[in-house]
């Protein structure tokens, strides 16, 4: 029988800017057409898809192309593979999602394995850090939106709490809260 050419990546997602440290450790498989990563990235790190989104490396965009835009060099990403991108270890990407907030997540790949027919892919094995809300104006907006929860006499604390639906805590990381929907999702591909 013939070996199987697939590999298993571990991937380390990292908010640009987070401090503390907002991260992801993934494993998947290294043929993951690019749109499917895109939508295991939004469940992994807690994003709701709501926004445009690009792959950045080598100098090249690979996204979702403008038709109207003649003057785009954005690359159509469903034309590419994970491991066309990432092809050895420490090789890095930047996934940016939401252009008004500008998130931009550092994509590692940190570990290529070989590929087992029967592990579960792909699964988050580690993170540490809540997701920021959606639409909280980017890292910096996220710092003001912590600082005005933390503080009851801030003049945006109720409004903020309001908008958030409550509680917000900005430790919070759940695998199986991650996974669990990773997996349905995977079901459904």
């Amino acid at each position: 029988m013939a070996k199987d050419p697939r590999k298993i990546y571990q991937l380390k997602i990292g908010l640009s800017g987070a401090k503390p440290p907002i991260w992801r450790r993934l494993l998947i498989v290294d043929t993951v057409p690019l749109p499917v990563f895109h939508t295991v990235l939004q469940i992994v790190m807690g994003w709701e898809d709501s926004h445009l989104h690009q792959f950045v490396t080598g100098g090249n965009y690979y996204g979702t192309p403008d038709p109207d835009d003649h003057f785009s060099e954005t690359l159509n990403e469903s034309r590419y593979k994970l491991n066309q991108l990432l092809k050895k270890e420490k090789d890095s990407l930047i996934y940016e999602y939401d252009f008004g907030d500008s998130w931009e997540h550092k994509v590692t790949l940190e570990n290529i394995l070989p590929f087992d027919p029967d592990a579960i892919l792909p699964r988050c094995i580690k993170g540490k850090g809540a997701c920021p809300p959606e639409d909280v104006g980017g890292i910096w907006g996220y710092y003001g939106f912590l600082e005005a929860l933390r503080d009851p006499q801030h003049p945006e604390h109720e409004d903020y709490k309001d908008w958030i639906g409550g509680d917000f805590d900005p430790d919070a990381f759940d695998l199986d809260e991650i996974n669990a929907p990773l997996l349905e999702y995977c079901r459904q591909t």
